[in-house]
């Protein structure tokens, strides 16, 4: 994947470039992420939020009580409600991309999964990605 990515809504409305490589990808099983994504997981890749700029549109906040107890906002078109990012209270400067939405992502790879304790037993999880019960451990 190029240095620069581009991505946006199912709608068009809002579009943004991403001035990192994004290359891995985290799958988070929580409940909030399984309603939020209406899916099984939610593919995230924790970027700089200083590497965005959004081009067109600007999404909409919701703010939510994550499964973890932390606030996590998360930001969605307002229009066709496609989830473009998340970003926790406590961490302004990352941010959590959803790489669905990207226009390409064919050098990602999935490197982990989070809070597998409440995945879904039709979700298949890759046995090779790290995997966490709850979320992942902080770095030091």
């Amino acid at each position: 994947m190029s240095d620069s990515v581009t991505g946006g809504c199912l709608c068009g409305n809002i579009r943004y470039t991403v001035s990192q490589p994004l290359l891995n990808i985290i799958a988070c099983h929580c409940t909030h992420c399984q309603r939020a994504s209406g899916a099984g997981a939610s593919h995230n890749a924790a970027i700089a939020t200083s590497a965005v700029t959004f081009t067109s549109g600007k999404p909409k906040v919701f703010a939510d009580t994550a499964q973890s107890g932390n606030t996590l906002y998360r930001h969605f078109c307002g229009d066709c409600g496609s989830p473009i990012y998340s970003q926790r209270e406590k961490s302004p400067g990352m941010m959590t991309l959803k790489v669905g939405t990207l226009d390409e992502s064919d050098d990602a790879k999935l490197v982990m999964n989070i809070w597998t304790s409440s995945a879904r037993p039709w979700m298949p999880i890759d046995p090779t990605t790290e995997q966490y019960p709850e979320n992942r451990p902080v770095k030091s």
